[in-house]
């Protein structure tokens, strides 16, 4: 045999136990930061806009539910809304399915 095994040595500048854990958790952190800031904050933020903004439906306003109804409300309760969705026609939804207020003032777009 012409070589001799070959022993791997400490490397001189690596931390050792503890801190070479910390040092392999940094990036991880450092992603969960940047997912946090980019995506969880802003959708907690757009949760909570469209909560106060389901909270605030009152009589006269038009809706959108879930389902794609198109309607103006003529009645609230603490967890239903009752929908005028055509003359006469009169539905109940639940007002968790809504997903769009539009206030009684706002003005309506042009149609070109």
């Amino acid at each position: 045999m012409f070589a001799t095994p070959a022993y791997a040595q400490a490397a001189g500048g690596a931390p050792a136990g503890g801190a070479a854990f910390f040092v392999q958790m940094i990036p991880l952190l450092l992603i969960f930061v940047i997912f946090y800031f980019l995506m969880i904050r802003p959708q907690q933020r757009r949760l909570k806009q469209h909560r106060a903004l389901i909270d605030a439906v009152k009589k006269g306003d038009q809706v959108v539910t879930g389902g794609g109804l198109i309607g103006k409300v003529t009645r609230v309760d603490d967890q239903q809304v009752e929908i005028e969705i055509a003359t006469g026609v009169k539905v109940k939804a639940v007002k968790a399915t809504l997903t769009d207020v539009s206030p009684t003032g706002a003005s309506k777009p042009a149609n070109d």
